[in-house]
């Protein structure tokens, strides 16, 4: 089925139809990694792989890192509906359909990258190609984006995952968290237990945690009072670590500023150099927004973006405070990050 893509701009591009075909409308934005569309923090976005091939392998349900998949729209050279991995359970179109995401291919999205690389975000539409264009720029310039979705991709009850002989147990605000993180903390031989974005101090310190966790999500950090001031309440009296959305949550906290990015950090190829050692980490990452500080906060910038000089990483020592912009999970690097936090605990 012949399908478009019309981006805000006036630009359009056309394809074929895959997924659901319900008309969408969001943010598009880009992504160098092969993988994605399960990820939180890409809640109301239309992704642009720049990888050219898409869905060979299949998807896995063992693997799935989100109970849903909170994309809006999905735009690939070729998709691929015919996997070849023995451990496949269903194709990306298949999951798509079921989980109302659209999608479009046969576009040249390299230069949908260039695009979004000089010009920025912007909004965008996958419909019909037989739609009028004059109607698809009126829906897109009225739609607006939600930059608060917390409660559309936090947890609504408490869950717990828990391993064999723990040393300690961790409260993991959900922001968008990916089971992927849990399992990691469970690897370093931690108890997780994970709490809604909208859990209160009181809830929190009923559990009897040694340590807080606030997890990447969607979203814009400076709408979230709520948890800003439950990371203010709790600063000082628990050992705690923000990643993602929950670094800029705490950076807040402290007095810095954060600032829409001209097109973001996603992918999974970021050198990132950390501080004290002088090393370059290649890093996986998902964040809109980036950490501007004021030169007044009490932390220490532990690790700058070589391509942009964004920071990546702070540590405030007296409140045993970290903050890592990337994804832990995903780097060879964890175990400095996880460690670290382990020894505040202690």
């Amino acid at each position: 089925m012949k399908y478009k893509l019309v981006l805000e701009n006036g630009m359009v591009f056309h394809g074929n139809n895959f997924g659901s075909t319900e008309t969408k409308v969001g943010e598009i934005c880009f992504v160098t990694s092969m993988v994605g569309y399960q990820d939180p923090s890409y809640f109301g976005k239309i992704v642009c792989m720049s990888y050219p091939l898409i869905g060979n392998y299949g998807l896995t349900d063992e693997d799935y890192d989100f109970k849903n998949i909170h994309v809006l729209g999905y735009v690939v050279k070729e998709n691929n509906d015919l996997p070849s991995n023995f451990r496949s359970t269903r194709t990306l179109s298949d999951a798509m359909e079921e989980n109302r995401v659209t999608g479009i291919e046969d576009i040249d999205t390299r230069q949908i990258v260039r695009i979004i690389r000089d010009l920025g975000l912007m909004k965008a539409m996958i419909t019909e190609d037989d739609r009028n264009h004059e109607e698809c720029m009126n829906i897109i310039n009225n739609t607006s984006i939600d930059e608060n979705p917390l409660d559309k991709v936090s947890c609504k009850k408490i869950w717990y995952s828990r391993t064999a002989n723990p040393l300690y147990t961790i409260v993991v605000v959900d922001l968008g968290i990916k089971t992927s993180l849990v399992k990691l903390f469970n690897s370093y031989g931690l108890n997780v237990v994970v709490v809604p974005f909208n859990s209160s101090y009181e809830d929190i310190i009923k559990l009897k945690p040694n340590g807080i966790v606030f997890s990447h999500g969607p979203g814009n950090p400076a709408k979230m009072d709520n948890v800003i001031n439950l990371v203010k309440s709790l600063k000082g009296k628990y050992p705690i670590l923000g990643l993602g959305l929950g670094s800029e949550i705490i950076a807040l906290g402290y007095g810095s500023n954060v600032e829409k990015m001209k097109h973001g950090h996603q992918g999974s190829n970021h050198p990132v150099k950390n501080v004290k050692t002088n090393k370059i980490e290649i890093t996986s990452q998902n964040h809109f927004y980036n950490i501007i500080s004021s030169g007044k906060e009490k932390y220490e910038i532990t690790h700058v973006n070589i391509l942009d000089n964004d920071i990546e990483g702070f540590e405030d020592k007296k409140n045993k405070v970290i903050g890592i912009q990337y994804l832990v999970q995903e780097s060879l690097q964890n175990e400095d990050i996880i460690n670290r936090f382990i020894e505040l605990m202690k």
